[in-house]
Parts: structure tokens; sequence; C-alpha cells
């Protein structure tokens, strides 16, 4: 009921909102503010500087920036190389989560005794499970991982001191809790609303992330090398991505201010579950249940094509104009978390007796810049990006959609500690941009 009345007093004044709210487009030009910190060519405006991690998507030649394959580094190491350095079978998750947390890769002791203290931490408060994961279960699984999260500064005597040891230990127990948050949370979901059976396995501390994470979700906990190489691939590239992106850059506003580490992990929880940012996948698996339905042959490049410019021409699926994997606010030529990821995803596409999907994911990839390029007379390139695969592999892995933004934060924790942790060595400012107020003055 009173749900209903507040809806109902909101219907009547929101064309208030809409009239004394908006602010014409113009003005933004006539008094050079960078809409959403991003200059006329759509690159970040700068605002801070870090060790953590660098992208670069262009170069300068004869004196002119042009795009350029996409490059990632982790701390100074090209994240190409990382991967590669792990070899076809090492898991190499809490490795990197070492690197990019205190700034140098591990030697074997060290990264032997990170793993063991990840392991270790990886289990939650006692009836923490039933008291507060299982009270409220909702299938929006990033609101019930960041309510968990805010109550366990509860169960933390220290929860507001943000000395750097304390921060350091908290995010280690948090990297360590979110595969449990995570799982959880669906199966409480999965039980309550979906009238599903509910098993909850206790986590192997002895195993790695990723394997946690498909023995947690399964069942029979089995799970097979190829799946836990393809799901820890997965989650070393989407660990880090530069400063600049949306839950990255709330991360650093929130620990500015001063606030603890709980409220500013559950306020970077809150920026990556919006749809254009942590949701990318969700939308390409969408885009790919629609073209499966449309496409009958999946060889057939004329007729992937001429469905695709559909999707172009907003006469299909959602009828946005957009083909959802292709393209990225930074890479233009290539992302190259995709070009790495897709060597592990064809190999669990094989193991699955899934090349025929993967047929079809290729052609679009060849196409559909193509087709883009044509359409929007772009020329500083498109390309596929990491969540066009991204969303592929957890289907292929049995990984509920529900979970497919929780999985995301379960490796982009890992980046968000390492900038808290920098934003607390080296700012004492509060971040606080300036808004202009275009604002008539009345008079009573």
């Amino acid at each position: 009921m009173v749900v209903e009345k507040s809806y109902e007093y909101a219907k009547k004044a929101q064309d208030l909102c809409k009239k004394n709210d908006h602010i014409e487009p113009n003005l933004y030009d006539e008094y050079g503010v960078n809409l959403g910190l991003r200059d006329l060519n759509g690159n970040g405006v700068l605002t801070g500087l870090t060790n953590i991690s660098k992208i670069i998507s262009s170069e300068i030649v004869d004196g002119k920036k042009v795009p350029a394959d996409g490059k990632l580094w982790y701390r100074g190491y090209r994240v190409e190389q990382l991967i590669e350095s792990l070899g076809p079978e090492q898991l190499g998750f809490e490795k990197i989560a070492y690197l990019l947390l205190f700034g140098e890769l591990p030697n074997k002791e060290e990264e032997a005794d990170f793993a063991k203290v990840i392991g270790e931490c990886r289990t939650l408060p006692t009836n923490f499970t039933r008291d507060v994961i299982m009270k409220a279960p909702s299938s929006d699984i990033m609101n019930s991982m960041t309510r968990s999260i805010l109550t366990l500064a509860a169960y933390d005597e220290n929860a507001k001191d943000t000395s750097i040891a304390n921060v350091v230990a908290q995010c280690i127990r948090l990297i360590s809790e979110f595969p449990l948050l995570a799982v959880y949370g669906y199966n409480a979901y999965n039980h309550y609303e979906k009238q599903e059976s509910m098993f909850i396995h206790h986590p192997d501390p002895t195993l790695s992330t990723a394997e946690n994470l498909l023995m947690l979700l399964r069942p029979d906990k089995s799970y097979t090398q190829v799946e836990a190489k393809a799901l820890d691939t997965a989650l070393i590239l989407h660990m880090e991505h530069g400063g600049g992106n949306n839950s990255t850059f709330t991360t650093r506003v929130v620990t500015s201010s001063g606030s603890d580490t709980y409220s500013t992990i559950a306020a970077a929880m809150s920026s990556l579950k919006g749809p254009k940012h942590g949701g990318a996948n969700m939308k390409v698996m969408e885009m790919m249940e629609d073209i499966r339905a449309h496409v009958k042959d999946y060889e057939d490049k004329e007729e992937i094509a001429a469905y695709l410019s559909k999707l172009l021409n907003k006469e299909a699926f959602d009828k946005q104009g957009l083909i959802y994997g292709m393209g990225h606010a930074v890479y233009s030529m290539s992302d190259p978390r995709e070009r790495v990821f897709k060597a592990y995803v064809e190999k669990l596409a094989a193991e699955k007796h899934r090349e025929h999907d993967m047929a079809l994911y290729q052609n679009i990839e060849e196409l559909a810049p193509q087709l883009i390029a044509q359409k929007r007379k772009i020329f500083k390139g498109v390309s596929p990006n990491i969540d066009f695969y991204s969303g592929f592999v957890y289907e292929m892995l049995g990984i509920p959609k529900e979970l497919y933004t929780a999985i995301f934060a379960v490796a982009r924790i890992v980046g968000w500690s390492a900038h808290r942790i920098e934003e607390l060595i080296c700012m004492n400012k509060i971040i606080r941009p300036a808004y202009m107020s275009v604002m008539e003055e009345k008079e009573l």
C-alpha cells in the first residue's frame, strides 16, 4: 500500500521534475563542460594518476593521433604476457591479484603464502549465510551481495580503520568472500523464489577462486581443467581496467571522502550493476539468442549479414540499432582482452561440442565491424570487446544469467582494492569536481 501511494504521487509529480531539471544540451558546449567527464572525442578527462594499470588504444603518427591495436598493462606487464606466462594449465587468479595489490609479481613462496591466506579467509561469519543471505533472497544478486558487504562491516571490530594494513586485510577478506556472497545469494534466490532444490557447499581452501566458483555452483561439485582455466582467464581479464571506468572511479571518489572499505566497495558494486557498465555481457547473450532464433545457417555469411543489418537499422531485437559486444569506449581496432580470451573460448567450445555456436560468433566477429563502419561511417575502427565472448563462456559453464554481473564483481574487487589502497597512500584531498549552476534566480 505504501509503495502504491508513493508511486501514484510520483506519477503526478514527474512532469515537474522533467520541466525543472531539464538542461539544454547546447549549454554544455557554451560553458565548455565535458559531459560525462569526456572530451569532444569521447576521451576521458584526466582526473588522476595511477601505477596500477595502463590502457593504450591509439598512437601518434606524423603528429596525428590514429587508432591502434589495444594494449593493456597490469603493473607494467602486458596482460597477454601474464596470461601466456601461466601456461596452459596453471590457474593464475591469485598470482595476478597479488601483482595488482602489491605491485610486484610474487615468487613461488609468496604466491603460495598469498593463495593460502585467500583460501583460509574464504569463509563467512557463523550463521551469516542463514541470517543474512537467506533472509531476503533476490533475483538481483548484485543487490544481495551489496547488502551482505555492508552487513559484514558489523562483524569487523576495525571496520572504520583506514590504516593501510587494516584496509589491505579487509580487501583480502572481501576478495576471498566474494565468490561465496555471489553463489550463496543465487542459491537462496533459486530455492526460495524459483522453488528449486538448494545446496550449500563449503569452499575448499586448497582450490583456486575459479575452481571454488565452479565447485560451489554445481550439485556434484565436479568441473574439468578446461572449464577452470577458461573461467580463471576470464576472471584475470576482468580484474582491472584503468582508474577511469565508472566503478573504479567510484571506488576512488568514496575512498577520498575517508569512508570505510565496506561502504566503498558497496558503492563500487552499485556502479558496476548498471546496464551501461557491468551488465554488457547479458545484453550480448540476449542478442545472440535472438540471432539464433532468426538465422538458420550459422555458416551462411550472407544470411548473418542480412540479419545484422536489421539490427543496425533498428528493425530487429530491441530496435536500438546496436550490435552488442562490438565497440568499446576506449578501444577501437582491438580489445586485447578479447584477443587473449578467444583462444580459451575455442577450447571450451570444443570440449562442450559447441563448435557450431562458435562458428556463429566468429562470423559475427568478422562481419559486424564491416557493417557498422559502413552504416555509421565510423573510421576509428570497431572491434569485438571481451563481453562479446564472456557471456558465451558463462553459458557453456552452466553459470546462471543472474550471476553474470556478479562474476564480473568477483574479478573486479581486486582492481577496486588496488585503487582504494593507492588512493589512500597518494591522495589527501577529497575528490570534488565542479558543477556550474545555470539556475535562473527568482524573487518571491
